[in-house]
C-alpha cells in the first residue's frame, strides 16, 4: 500500500457538514492525515478518501463474541501463570484466578482474556499440556458463572481447542497466527472471533534490538497481510479484531508512535483492541517502576486510545477503567446518561 489514511479523530454532538462516523461510533472525524512511505504528509477532506478506505474507516463494526462494537469494551487480563510480570502470579490457583475473574466482571469487565503462558519479555515457551491445565479449569468455572464472553489468550491450537471445551469465545494471539499454523484453520472451522497481534520477536527475544522502518506503517502493513489471510482461510473480516501490540518488540518511543498514530487501524476495517496496560513505557515515564502502581498511566493511555476510537481496551485495573470511561462519555455528552 502506497497511501495511508489516519483520520484525525473528532468528538461531541455538534458534527459539521461532510463529517465521517468513526467506525459507526460517536466520535467523528471531517479530514485525515494522508501518510506515504516517502515520509510525504498532507491533511485532506474526506471526500478525497478513496473507497473502500471511506467505507473501512467510517462502517459499523459488527458485535464480537456477542458484544456490540458501538461503544467501548473493557477487556478484563486474567494470568493463570507463576510468573506474571503484573501479579507475580497471584492467580495461578485456579480458585483465586475464578474469584478474580468474578470481580472484574462485578466492576465492569465485558470480557475475561485468560492467559496460562507469560508473554513478559524474556519469558520461555510453556508445554502445550501444562499451558491447557492451567487454563482450561478456570474457563470453565467462569463459564458456569454465567454468560460473560471469555477469550483464551494462546499461540497454540491444542490450547485453543481445551479452551473453547472450557467455554471460551474468542481466541487472543499475541503471535498474529504466525506460530502454528493450525490455530487459524481451527477458529474458522468453530466460527470463532479472533484478535490478531502484531509482535517482533517472540517473548524470549522481542526487546533485545527491536526495529523498524516505520513503526506505524510497518505493524499496518502486518496487520492488513494478517486480515487478508485469515479471511482466505475462512474467517471473515467482520470476525478479526486488531492489535498494534503495544510493548511487543517496540520501544518505548516504538510505542509512542503506535498510541499516537492509533486511529490508522481503523482502516483496517476491524475492531481495535488496546493492550498497554501496566507497561514498561507507562512506569518510566509515569515515575512508577513497579507494575502495581502504572494504574494512573495505564488508564491514562486506555483513556488516549478510546479518544482515537479504539473499541476494546485490554486492562489489568477494570474498576478504575471502568470509573475512568464513565467521567469520560459523560464530559463527551455533556450530560448525565439516560
Amino acid at each position: 500500500m502506497s497511501d495511508y489514511f489516519r483520520p484525525l479523530v473528532q468528538s461531541g454532538p455538534a458534527w459539521p457538514r461532510g463529517a465521517l462516523p468513526l467506525a459507526g461510533g460517536p466520535l467523528w472525524f471531517t479530514h485525515a492525515e494522508l501518510l506515504r512511505r516517502d515520509g510525504g504528509s498532507q491533511v485532506v477532506p474526506t471526500a478525497d478518501i478513496p473507497e473502500p478506505m471511506r467505507t473501512y474507516l467510517s462502517a459499523p463494526r459488527l458485535p464480537v463474541a456477542g458484544m456490540a462494537m458501538e461503544r467501548p469494551r473493557i477487556m478484563g487480563i486474567l494470568n493463570a501463570t507463576p510468573d506474571s510480570f503484573s501479579d507475580g502470579g497471584l492467580f495461578h490457583d485456579p480458585s483465586n484466578a475464578l474469584a478474580h475473574g468474578q470481580a472484574m466482571i462485578a466492576a465492569g469487565a465485558d470480557i475475561i482474556d485468560v492467559g496460562g503462558e507469560s508473554t513478559r519479555p524474556g519469558a520461555e515457551t510453556v508445554p502445550d499440556e501444562e499451558e491447557a491445565a492451567r487454563v482450561a479449569p478456570v474457563i470453565a468455572a467462569l463459564r458456569a458463572q454465567g454468560p460473560t464472553p471469555i477469550s483464551i489468550d494462546t499461540r497454540k491450537a491444542s490450547v485453543a481447542r481445551a479452551a473453547v471445551q472450557a467455554g471460551a469465545n474468542l481466541i487472543n494471539d499475541v503471535a498474529g497466527f504466525t506460530y502454528d499454523a493450525g490455530l487459524a484453520p481451527f477458529a474458522a472451522e468453530q466460527a470463532l472471533p479472533v484478535c490478531v497481534m502484531h509482535a517482533q520477536g517472540d517473548p524470549a527475544t522481542m526487546q533485545e534490538n527491536p526495529s523498524y522502518d516505520n513503526v506505524l506503517l510497518d505493524v499496518y502493513d502486518f496487520l492488513h497481510e494478517r486480515v487478508q489471510t485469515l479471511m482466505a482461510l475462512g474467517i471473515p473480516r467482520g470476525r478479526i479484531v486488531v492489535d498494534p501490540g503495544i510493548g511487543f518488540g517496540k520501544t518505548a518511543d516504538h510505542n509512542l508512535a503506535l498510541l499516537n498514530g492509533l486511529s490508522l487501524f481503523h482502516g483496517l476495517g476491524c475492531p481495535i483492541l488496546l493492550g498497554a496496560s501496566r507497561k514498561r513505557f507507562i512506569g518510566t515515564i509515569g515515575n512508577a517502576p513497579e507494575p502495581r502502581e502504572r494504574m494512573p498511566g495505564s488508564v491514562a493511555v486506555a483513556l488516549a486510545g478510546i479518544a482515537q476510537g479504539v473499541q476494546i481496551v485490554r486492562v489489568h485495573d477494570v474498576a478504575e477503567t471502568a470509573s475512568a470511561l464513565a467521567l469520560w462519555q459523560a464530559v463527551q455528552r455533556g450530560r448525565m446518561a439516560d
